[in-house]
């Protein structure tokens, strides 16, 4: 199956089903709700075939162009079918498990993800490090067939709907940096894991801290090599940073596209709606080169931080267009169209802060692709 006729057969597909994948809307929808319309979401494209494209088949999938669940993604979201964020884990974390994994751990466990049996969660960062990954804290020592896993992890999506997680320890000396992290797979339900969700702002509990008390992970869960771990998140980073972000394109066109369909007549300010367009499509085209990029077997790297500072500029400009434009639904506004825009623009304030903060990623941009140096 090409690409065409893909997006031709998936196209019809959602015709027919849309009314049974239309997720429940309003501000007495609980998160629960969303992640259980997620799990529906990908069960139903999972069985259908839909999901399984683009995908190894060693790992359930049924092969084909990367592009093929780029387009997926990008359909869904365009539809108003998913939240990209949430849907998005299984393009950050599936794709690391596939190149570090065991062979047979990866087949055993990515199906479930693909399919909505399982969530999964990437248990990175921690109270006292933020983006800083290289200095984190979270110990795993070794004792046997096992590792010993104790520390702590914040901001962790899903963590209380996670059967496992990606997590990140340091296994070398503290001074050993970078050069000291291993990265493991861990059972969200062992013995000696406490989550608590964090209730942010926009009302909903997305993000948790996550404890972890003498818990034991078998050897054969570690991802990559012992002390190989920055390897393993250098993989994972730029899929967070680029690879979801195209689902957030296709979902910020959408919101773009029912404020233009909404605002009140002479609501919208042409300068700013013009400038706002402008770093929405421009935002589309550099991730569209992201996705073609990854289709041709290039491995992605640092050139993604461009991709995660676009996003993040146009997120917050998208939803203050919105503030200008509709402020009343925004700071009060008690219908389901108008909890969409509160949330929403109360969820962008994060966009500079999620998936690696702003000035990490132009420093990223400064030191790696500019080759600034050090600034001194």
């Amino acid at each position: 199956m090409d690409l065409q006729e893909f997006r031709a057969g998936l196209d019809a597909w959602l015709d027919e089903h849309e009314h049974e994948l239309s997720p429940a809307s309003g501000p007495d929808v609980a998160f629960d709700q969303e992640v259980e319309h997620l799990s529906l979401v990908k069960r139903m494209t999972y069985d259908a075939g839909w999901m399984r494209r683009g995908w190894p088949e060693r790992v359930g999938g049924l092969g084909g162009s990367t592009l093929m669940r780029a387009y997926l993604g990008e359909a869904l979201a365009s539809r108003d079918l998913i939240e990209p964020g949430i849907y998005s884990m299984t393009e950050v974390l599936a794709p690391t498990m596939i190149e570090f994994a065991r062979p047979e751990l990866a087949a055993e466990t990515v199906p479930r993800l693909l399919r909505g049996d399982e969530t999964w969660c990437q248990g990175f960062s921690e109270p006292s490090t933020g983006s800083n990954l290289g200095s984190l804290a979270c110990r795993a020592r070794r004792d046997g067939d096992s590792w010993r896993v104790t520390g702590q992890k914040v901001w962790t999506s899903l963590a209380q709907y996670a059967h496992r997680c990606v997590l990140l320890t340091r296994t070398g000396t503290p001074e050993s940096g970078s050069r000291g992290i291993t990265a493991l797979f861990v059972d969200m339900d062992s013995p000696g894991i406490t989550v608590r969700p964090i209730r942010a702002m926009h009302g909903r509990d997305e993000f948790c801290e996550v404890f972890f008390d003498d818990v034991r992970v078998p050897v054969d869960r570690t991802l990559g090599e012992v002390d190989g771990g920055w390897a393993v998140a250098m993989d994972l980073l730029p899929y967070e940073r680029s690879t979801s972000l195209w689902h957030r394109s296709a979902y910020l066109r959408q919101r773009l596209g029912h404020l233009l369909a909404t605002a009140p007549d002479g609501a919208l300010d042409p300068a700013d709606l013009g400038e706002v367009v402008q770093m929405a499509f421009a935002f589309h085209a550099r991730s569209r080169g992201t996705q073609h990029r990854m289709a041709r077997g290039e491995r992605l790297g640092p050139e993604t931080s461009i991709d995660k500072v676009l996003l993040a500029t146009t997120e917050q400009a998208v939803f203050d267009l919105a503030a200008d434009a509709v402020p009343a639904a925004v700071a009060v506004g008690d219908d389901a169209d108008a909890d969409r825009w509160r949330t929403g623009f109360l969820y962008s304030r994060a966009a500079t802060i999620y998936g690696g903060s702003a000035e990490i990623q132009r420093d990223i941009i400064a030191r790696r692709l500019l080759d600034l140096g050090t600034g001194r």
